[in-house]
């Protein structure tokens, strides 16, 4: 229990970010039926939507409460009775209950959506803002919960809402599909507002000041988020001037519409992970001190000549799981089990910061390099380029074999023992998804692989590393070290995402407009290598 407290902090925002994303493709089912169909009868597969998202729901939801029961069982000796009283266990339990009668409600095809259903909406709603930065503050608490509730609310509306728009539309007749999709896009507007102007209001309150935006972590994610929303913006205004015209674009403006919306929902729980990782930051109103000046976030991106050359493994600091053996000896009255973090806060040595720059500055070139042929390989002169992907290959061993000079092969920890740090074992998840994107991708552009569901990997993968690198735990108990490592992830996080959504709509999307999607993400991938190789730690 001890060895899986490192990992709870990661995995937390996992079960945070999925109950975020159920729960609004739940709410989202019912608000859609309510505004949008009006009261008539759903779909199967809307049905079965509904059905499935609340069930995942009530399933995240029990997970989340194990396993924090688990953790505050284990180091804070609390009893049964306590973890029943805590906050987290009554609106998980209660959340969860209320999604499983949504769930059996939809999964038996009730005739429509009503009372019960609406109820059930309403108590998921009220468990996510019960649960959030706005139910324990104690000043200003009313607008907070008024201001987190229309924007959970209108978030579900208008992301969760979609899959049942496009499941709809698949067995509409072309009048109908126009009056569903102008009724949701009188919806969609309504939500867009909304959740801009409660953000607006939560970033006044929990920000405060233009310092504390760049200063602290929580600043940094809420642009983050920002930045999404204003993608999504986008898509959905190509979406709404689809629906104002439908005539002007054919018949097949409803493919059209489709393709777009799938993006549009892709991202739209991308921002819902960011939104989760939020909950594991206190708010930077908070943070009054150790906030990272301008100055010092200027020194630290200025430009300079990328480190190329490896440091001598002698330079780097000792294995803190090595030091807590030493001092806690097996058979010793002192002897504990190791928990990762646990150590005192050291500061990285000269070595340990040159040998972090040396990696990314390398996976950065090797990233560039691939993104300038990605480029090449669109013109018939160089249709060699289209190998591209192998050096894939090439990043996930390198990765593999140098990101974690303490654990197997160049430290003493084992590879299987290494798994016990959240960092390392989020670092060996990255890798995986490098070796699958690299293979299927390779397929794709030497035309090995010709099934179109082939080509969707590594835009799939791709935006899904993007929205994993949104949760990176950096295993940081510095939250200066933690800002300005966060101040690089960040951005590889969002050119990641828009990589792999605008790579997702060059395949998906019909007709000539899709070269836009093609010049995009390519580019995204050489900016990705800018980035890395304009790291720096010092």
């Amino acid at each position: 229990m001890a060895q899986f407290l490192d990992l709870f902090g990661f995995l937390s925002v996992l079960l945070r970010a999925a109950t975020l994303s159920f729960g609004a493709i739940a709410v989202g089912g019912v608000a859609f039926s309510l505004i949008v169909r009006r009261g008539s009868a759903p779909s199967a597969s809307s049905s079965r939507l509904l059905s499935i998202s609340a069930f995942c729901l009530a399933a995240t939801e029990l997970s989340y409460v194990l396993a924090n029961s688990a953790i505050l069982a284990s180091t804070a000796d609390l009893s049964l009775r306590e973890l029943i009283g805590a906050s987290y266990f009554a609106w998980g339990c209660t959340s969860a209950a209320a999604a499983l009668v949504l769930g059996i409600r939809s999964a038996t095809r009730a005739p429509r959506v009503g009372p019960l259903e609406v109820m059930c909406a309403l108590v998921i709603l009220s468990a996510t803002v019960a649960t959030s930065h706005a139910a324990a503050r104690l000043d200003h608490q009313s607008v907070l919960v008024v201001a987190t509730a229309l924007h959970q609310g209108a978030a579900a509306a208008w992301i969760g809402g979609l899959p049942y728009l496009l499941l709809t539309l698949r067995r509409c007749d072309s009048a109908e599909a126009v009056a569903l999709c102008k009724r949701f896009s009188r919806m969609a507007v309504v939500s867009v507002v909304s959740l801009f102007g409660a953000g607006v209001v939560l970033s006044r309150f929990y920000i405060g000041e233009p310092a504390a935006l760049y200063g602290t972590t929580y600043g940094v994610m809420v642009t983050a988020k920002a930045l999404l929303f204003a993608l999504i913006l986008s898509l959905g205004a190509l979406n709404f001037r689809l629906i104002r015209a439908p005539g002007q674009r054919g018949d097949g403006w409803l493919k059209w519409l489709g393709r777009i919306s799938e993006a549009e929902i892709g991202i739209g729980i991308t921002a819902l992970l960011a939104a989760a990782s939020l909950t594991s930051q206190p708010p930077a109103i908070d943070l009054t001190s150790n906030r990272v000046d301008l100055s010092t976030i200027v020194q630290r991106v200025s430009p300079k000549l990328p480190r190329m050359d490896t440091p001598p493994l002698s330079t780097l600091s000792p294995s803190s799981r090595e030091v807590w053996k030493k001092e806690h000896p097996p058979g010793t009255p002192n002897a504990q089990m190791y928990v990762p973090g646990q150590e005192p806060y050291v500061p990285p040595t000269a070595g340990d910061i040159a040998w972090s720059e040396y990696n990314h500055h390398w996976a950065g070139l090797v990233v560039l390099v691939m993104g300038v042929l990605a480029v090449l390989s669109r013109y018939r002169w160089f249709t060699w380029a289209r190998h591209w992907p192998i050096a894939f290959v090439g990043l996930a061993v390198f990765l593999l074999l140098r990101a974690d000079p303490e654990n197997w092969p160049l430290g003493p920890s084992g590879f299987w023992e290494s798994f016990e740090s959240s960092d390392v074992a989020q670092h060996r998840l990255f890798v995986l998804l490098i070796v699958v994107f690299a293979a299927f991708e390779w397929g794709v552009q030497t035309r090995r692989l010709a099934a179109p569901k082939a080509a969707l990997v590594f835009p799939a993968v791709c935006a899904l590393g993007g929205a994993l690198l949104l949760t990176h735990m950096h295993g940081v108990t510095n939250i200066r070290d933690e800002l300005l490592a966060e101040l690089s992830h960040t951005p590889l996080a969002l050119l990641a995402v828009t990589a792999g959504w605008a790579r997702w709509l060059d395949l998906r999307f019909p007709g000539p407009a899709h070269r836009v999607a093609a010049r995009i993400w390519p580019v995204c991938f050489a900016l990705i290598g800018v980035v890395l190789l304009l790291y720096r730690e010092a």
